[in-house]
């Protein structure tokens, strides 16, 4: 089985001096580092630039996030001019990265609490027919002998996130200005939603997780590339328009993202 690197790095060569993610809190910054932010695509990037006696500048990504080495003079115009034309390759490594600090798995037992909608929800484990019913609160998972509850859990959340989803699309969509597009769920790995003009829009069904406001801001995000299919000044106003704090929200989805529940 083939070892991981260390960590992955690029080199842009023949620069002369002269735009869903691993945070920053937490890691430790040595002398001469500034700490930085980028906007790639709909992510708030953070980075650590480094100046100091070099020709190129180069780009590492380790389990510490990006760092920038960077020619003394170099302005820093250049220097994100160089990020954002490797944004796929940063964000490729970022989430790769963020997938292998994956938090310990959750032990699912009689009393297990897990994120759900911006507060808690309280498994309870009982002998049934592998169906989940929903309470206050609390979600009661019936087994079979011998089944394990992650698939049953899985489902429950699966058609809840389904039901939210679609009680938001018709009240966010008549503010952005759009018709209900069809809706699937998703399971990717490092996206929370995706648009398309043929065939709707797919939300990552993970979302369930987050607070309400969060997942209005991802439903907002891709309704408003209905009307905008890029990340133009036009489609962030029509985004603001509607969620005034979607900065915020933006950093509090990647922060979230680090902390997902798996089992």
């Amino acid at each position: 089985m083939p070892t991981r690197p260390a960590s992955e790095s690029v080199e842009a060569t023949g620069l002369t001096a002269g735009q869903l993610q691993l945070p920053l809190a937490g890691v430790g910054i040595v002398a001469g580092e500034e700490p930085r932010r980028i906007t790639l695509g709909d992510r708030i990037v953070p980075y650590l630039l480094r100046r100091g006696p070099r020709r190129t500048i180069g780009l590492s990504i380790d389990h510490r996030g990006l760092r920038v080495g960077a020619p003394r003079r170099t302005s820093l115009t250049e220097v994100e001019s160089l990020i954002r034309r490797h944004s796929e390759w940063v964000v490729e490594k970022l989430d790769d990265w963020r997938t292998r600090r994956r938090p310990e798995p959750v032990a699912l037992r009689d009393g297990t609490r897990i994120p759900f909608l911006g507060g808690e929800l309280e498994l309870h484990l009982a002998v049934g027919s592998n169906r989940a019913i929903w309470g206050l609160g609390t979600l009661t998972l019936c087994l079979k002998p011998g089944v394990a509850p992650g698939a049953i859990l899985e489902k429950a959340l699966r058609e809840r996130a389904r039901e939210h989803f679609t009680s938001r699309l018709a009240p966010l969509a008549a503010t952005v200005g759009v018709t209900v597009p069809p809706l699937a769920l998703s399971s990717a790995r490092t996206r929370w939603g995706s648009c398309s003009t043929r065939s709707g829009i797919r939300l990552n069904w993970r979302l369930i997780h987050f607070p309400e406001a969060i997942i209005d801001y991802v439903v907002v995000h891709e309704l408003a590339h209905l009307r905008h299919m890029n990340h133009s000044p036009r489609f962030w106003a029509l985004v603001e328009s509607v969620c005034c704090d979607y900065r915020a929200a933006r950093v509090a989805l990647q922060r979230l993202a680090a902390h997902i529940p798996h089992w």
